[in-house]
């Protein structure tokens, strides 16, 4: 077993690369004790604009509220619809309710995980406002398709990127684009975890529309366009500035990163090639990959055993996500049947991740795929 333990995602070995710029670009802000709306975050919106070719970035306190404050942005009223995929984090319908929308589900592809524009497109009714595509697990959802239905219905598109955050998406004629920057507005989340991730919560949203920026940054900070003159109802949600000079830290270092969990992806990929039981994950040609997550679809095995085998061996495996969001109890409603999202209910039985992150080295990845390969012979 290597000696270093494995993890899901390894935040102190990142951190020890970056250490000295960390330490000092934090003490740089409490030196300056400019802890909210500091020039850290107005470096930061730049730079994450720069970085991404799009107009505007607005910072916020997390990628939920990102994502609420996109929808309180647009103007939807109480009843209007919704549409996003049934397979992905909460985060993405739980805004919706709690803004008194409604979410309609819609399965995925069983290839990328990401919404199958088919069911999207037969889910839209004369109540449908918007549309969340999730960027899921690190690749972009065809946004091509999507932005065409969403022209097509006159609908509102607001990208899910806080998994994919750097990846880039070609439409048919060439041109390409970040994930988050073709919708109305893009959302993402800094979580730790993320591949671009701070030291605690925080989150933005993107934009090429002026006026819709100015709502955007208004809303985040109680629906201010001027000090004390409340226009908009708004939140109170503000990335500070310790965190955003930690993202600064981190930004220049985002495609080394995504190159660096690409790696480990097709490490993977490869030694998984032959085994009948494992589904490696697909690349959409439209799309390049940034494994937020490495996802396998398990066939004909108990996945439970897998999972706990490797644990035994000192390997985390999870399941994202075990639960269809159509099925969770803050959520079900009668015209949500089990039938309508046969992708989903196979992804949700099957799918493991195993660990990725930009610290993995030769001697974990082989430790890992040979345990994996263990499993199935020790199970034949």
């Amino acid at each position: 077993m290597p000696q270093n333990n494995i993890q899901m995602v390894d935040l102190k070995g990142q951190y020890k690369k970056i250490k000295k710029e960390v330490d000092a670009a934090i003490m740089s802000v409490i030196e300056s004790t400019a802890f909210i709306k500091g020039p850290e975050v107005k470096s930061f919106q730049e730079e994450l604009a720069n970085y991404l070719d799009v107009k505007h970035v607005i910072a916020c306190g997390n990628g939920t509220d990102a994502l609420q404050i996109a929808l309180m942005a647009l103007g939807l009223k109480p009843g209007d619809e919704v549409i996003t995929a049934d397979f992905t984090f909460a985060a993405t319908v739980e805004v919706i309710g709690l803004l008194n929308l409604v979410p309609v589900f819609v399965d995925v592809d069983s290839d990328t995980f990401n919404i199958n524009v088919e069911a999207l497109e037969n889910a839209i009714t004369p109540k449908t406002k918007a549309i969340i595509p999730v960027h899921l697990f690190g690749q972009c959802a065809n946004m091509e398709a999507v932005m065409a239905i969403a022209e097509k219905h006159n609908l509102f598109v607001i990208e899910d990127t806080a998994q994919a955050i750097g990846s880039d998406y070609t439409f048919s004629d060439g041109t390409s684009k970040k994930t988050g920057t073709m919708g109305n507005i893009g959302t993402t989340s800094f979580f730790p975890s993320k591949n671009l991730g701070c030291y605690g919560d925080g989150g933005a949203l993107f934009t090429n529309d002026d006026e819709l920026a100015k709502r955007l940054a208004a809303i985040v900070n109680h629906g201010m366009y001027k000090r004390y003159y409340h226009d908009e109802i708004g939140v109170n949600s503000r990335l500070d500035s310790i965190q955003a000079a930690i993202l600064r830290v981190k930004l220049p270092n985002l495609d080394t990163y995504n190159a660096a969990r690409l790696k480990v992806g097709e490490y993977y990929n490869s030694a998984f090639a032959d085994i009948e039981e494992l589904e490696t994950p697909i690349t959409s040609k439209n799309s390049t990959h940034v494994f937020h997550q490495y996802t396998l679809k398990t066939k004909n095995i108990d996945r439970t055993a897998l999972i706990d085998f490797l644990k035994e061996k000192g390997i985390p495996a999870m399941i994202y996500y075990p639960v269809p969001l159509h099925q969770q109890k803050a959520y079900v409603r009668s015209e949500f049947k089990d039938e309508n999202y046969p992708t989903t209910m196979d992804l949700c039985k099957s799918v493991v991740s195993l660990p990725i992150h930009t610290e993995m080295d030769e001697e974990q990845l082989k430790y890992i795929t040979e345990s994996v390969k263990d499993f199935f012979t020790s199970n034949a």
